[in-house]
């Protein structure tokens, strides 16, 4: 399997081993670490073991061993609500440029711990979700 890295990336680093980490679950084509900054008790980052930007640029076998891995922290956290985020790009917030998912806890409804969310929903009408459907569909 090809793998690719970036000297300067933190999380390729991560991945080498040269920073260190609190590694929770390793395979062939991820990596999965306790956040430093985390939002709540037991936030976790998993990575691929391919460097790149935004999800799109990622080859699919990577992301095999993601659900899985996300799946076996929230049972090791006993996280009965919890968050799996993947951002891209600044404006979608993403702060690392590698691709990572966070599984992140929600052990409350407070906002002191946790994701907290905005969710400003839109209401697009019918033709406008029927066009974007058939736009979508020509492109899949």
């Amino acid at each position: 399997m090809a793998t690719k890295s970036l000297a300067s990336c933190i999380f390729c680093k991560i991945i080498k081993g040269e920073i260190p980490s609190f590694k929770l679950i390793e395979t062939e084509k991820v990596y999965s670490f306790l956040d430093i900054g985390p939002l709540s008790k037991g936030h976790a980052l998993i990575i691929p073991k391919y460097h790149a930007e935004k999800l799109h640029e990622v080859p699919d076998e990577y992301f095999a061993d993601v659900l899985p891995a996300a799946k076996k922290i929230a049972l090791a956290l006993g996280a009965e609500n919890y968050n799996l985020l993947q951002n891209n790009g600044r404006i979608a917030h993403q702060e690392v440029d590698h691709v990572h998912f966070h599984v992140i806890p929600k052990p409350t409804a407070s906002d002191t711990e946790g994701l907290v969310v905005g969710w400003p929903a839109q209401k697009p009408s019918m033709d406008e979700l029927k066009k974007l459907h058939e736009e979508l569909l020509s492109k899949l």
